[in-house]
C-alpha cells in the first residue's frame, strides 16, 4: 500500500472510510502525506461513529456515547488497499477500513467485521462463499420541487417510461456510463452489464461474483462513486427504494453459492440441485421475516415492499421464477446458486449478506427444509408474507432467535436504537422531507 501511493505523487489527499450501520461512509481526510502514518498507526475515531442515525447524529442514551465516556476505537485498513475517488476534482483517494478495539479485537458493532463473522463460520465447514450483486438505481434531476429524469446530455430529452433493456436509455447517457466504467475499473469494482429497468429513469449494473467480503467491499465502493459521479454531471443516482410513487422501486439482488475445494456443492448434476442447497434455502426462508429490517432499513423501504410491484414480498422459492423471493436460477448445473431478491438499493451491503449467509448457513447447520418450491405467480398464492411496517420489522428483528445466531448482540442492540431514533424524527415529516432525506444518503 506504501508503494501504491509512492507510485502516485498527484494524489494530494487521502480519506479514511468505514461503513456505519446505514452503509453511511464515515472517516477523516488527510494530505497525502499522512498515508503512510494511516497505515502503520490506523485512525482513531469514536466507536460510536458507527452507530450514528442516518443524519449523522448520536443515538440518544447510546451506551456508545455518555455511558462509556464516548470512547475510540482504531480504524485499520481492509486488504483493499488505496482506491482512487475519480467523482472528486482533485486527485485523491480513499483508504477502506474496520473498525477494532484498543485491545486489538474487532469491534463489534462495526458490520463488516459482521459479516466477516459469518464468513469464518462458513471457512471453518471448509466452505469458501462465492457472492454476485445486482444493483438498481434512479438517475435523477433533484434541481427543482418535483423529481424527474435528468435531460439527455445527447438529445436534450427526458425518459418519459420504462424503457426496460432499451438500448436507447443507455446510448443517452453514453458519457456517463463511459466515465462509470473507466472508474469501475479503476477503482477495481467488477461491474459487468448495464441495462435500463422498469422504473423512469432506472438503471442496473450487475458486479460480477467473487468472494463475500470482496463482493459486499465493491457493492459498497459502488454506491459511493456513481452517487458521486452523477454529481459530477449534474444530476442525482439513487439508491432509494422508492423515490416515485407510481414506478418501480430499486432492490439489490443477491446471488451466491458455496466451493469445497473448488466444486460447487449446490451442483449435483441437476436441475433440483443437492440437499445442502434445499437446507440454505430453507434457512434463508426461516429468517426472511425477522431479517426484513436489514432487507428494508427506511421508512421509505416500505413504498417498495408492495405486491405486484417487482418485489417480492411472499416467504417463497422457486425455480427460474421471479416473482419468488428466492430463485434457483437456470443455467449451468456448474453454476447451481442461489438469488435472494428481497432486499432494497437502500440497504447496507455488509448487513445484507450477513443476514443472507448467516440464515443460509442455520439452514445448513440444522439440516432445514424448505416447502415445496412454487410454481406461477407468487402475488397470487396464500403466502406467508413478510413484515409490512417498519415498526414490526423493528420489532421482528429485535426479539429474533435467528438474529440472535447470526449477528452479534452488540449490533443487534445498536441497529435497533438506530432505526428507533429515525422513526421518531421522522414521525410529522412530509413525503417530500423524507425524500430530501433519503435520496442521496441511502
Amino acid at each position: 500500500m506504501k508503494d501504491w501511493l509512492r507510485s502516485r505523487p498527484d494524489i494530494r489527499m487521502i480519506s479514511t472510510a468505514v461503513a456505519d450501520l446505514n452503509g453511511q461512509a464515515r472517516g477523516k481526510r488527510m494530505p497525502s502525506g499522512f498515508g503512510a502514518k494511516a497505515l502503520d498507526d490506523g485512525v482513531r475515531m469514536p466507536l460510536s461513529a458507527l452507530n450514528v442515525d442516518i443524519w449523522g447524529d448520536d443515538i440518544e442514551n447510546s451506551p456508545l456515547v455518555f455511558e462509556s465516556g464516548d470512547r475510540d476505537g482504531v480504524l485499520r485498513p481492509t486488504d483493499r488497499g488505496f482506491v482512487t475517488t475519480p467523482w472528486l476534482d482533485a486527485p485523491s483517494a480513499m483508504l477502506p477500513m474496520w473498525m477494532f478495539t484498543d485491545e486489538g479485537g474487532p469491534f463489534r458493532g462495526d458490520p463488516r467485521h459482521a459479516l466477516d463473522a459469518v464468513l469464518s463460520r462458513y471457512r471453518e465447514r471448509g466452505l469458501e462463499v462465492v457472492c454476485a450483486t445486482e444493483l438498481e438505481f434512479f438517475l435523477i434531476d433533484d434541481s427543482e420541487e418535483v423529481l424527474r429524469p435528468p435531460r439527455s446530455p445527447r438529445s436534450g430529452k427526458r425518459r418519459l417510461g420504462g424503457e426496460i433493456l432499451s438500448l436507447r436509455a443507455l446510448d443517452s447517457f453514453d458519457t456517463f456510463f463511459s466515465e462509470l466504467y473507466d472508474a469501475c475499473e479503476e477503482m477495481d469494482i467488477p461491474a459487468e452489464t448495464a441495462i435500463s429497468e422498469a422504473g423512469l429513469g432506472q438503471y442496473e449494473i450487475n458486479l460480477i461474483h467473487g468472494p463475500a467480503l470482496r463482493a459486499a467491499d465493491d457493492a459498497w465502493l459502488f454506491k459511493l462513486l456513481i452517487k458521486g459521479l452523477a454529481r459530477k454531471h449534474d444530476f442525482a443516482a439513487s439508491f432509494m427504494a422508492k423515490p416515485y410513487r407510481d414506478t418501480s422501486g430499486n432492490g439489490m439482488h443477491v446471488h451466491f453459492s458455496l466451493l469445497e475445494d473448488g466444486r460447487n456443492v449446490f451442483d449435483d448434476g441437476t436441475k433440483r440441485g443437492t440437499d445442502m442447497l434445499r437446507h440454505a434455502v430453507a434457512g434463508c426462508l426461516a429468517a426472511m421475516p425477522p431479517s426484513t429490517l436489514v432487507f428494508a432499513p427506511h421508512a421509505n423501504s416500505y413504498e417498495r415492499l408492495v405486491p405486484e410491484a417487482h418485489a417480492p414480498t411472499g416467504v417463497a422459492w422457486a425455480y427460474e421464477n421471479r416473482t419468488a423471493a428466492i430463485r434457483i436460477p437456470s443455467g449451468p448445473h456448474s453454476a447451481r446458486r442461489i438469488e435472494h431478491r428481497v432486499a432494497g438499493g437502500d440497504t447496507n451491503p455488509y448487513l445484507i449478506l450477513a443476514a443472507i449467509l448467516g440464515a443460509a448457513l442455520i439452514g445448513i447447520e440444522d439440516e432445514m427444509e424448505p416447502p415445496e418450491p412454487i410454481t406461477g405467480n407468487a402475488y397470487e398464492r396464500d403466502l406467508e408474507q413478510i413484515p409490512t411496517t417498519w415498526e414490526d420489522a423493528i420489532k421482528q428483528f429485535e426479539e429474533s432467535p435467528m438474529m440472535k445466531r447470526i449477528l452479534p448482540p452488540e449490533l443487534i442492540r445498536n441497529y435497533v436504537m438506530t432505526k428507533r431514533q429515525e422513526v421518531a424524527e421522522l414521525d410529522g415529516m412530509t413525503e417530500a422531507e423524507q425524500t430530501d432525506l433519503y435520496l442521496d444518503s441511502v
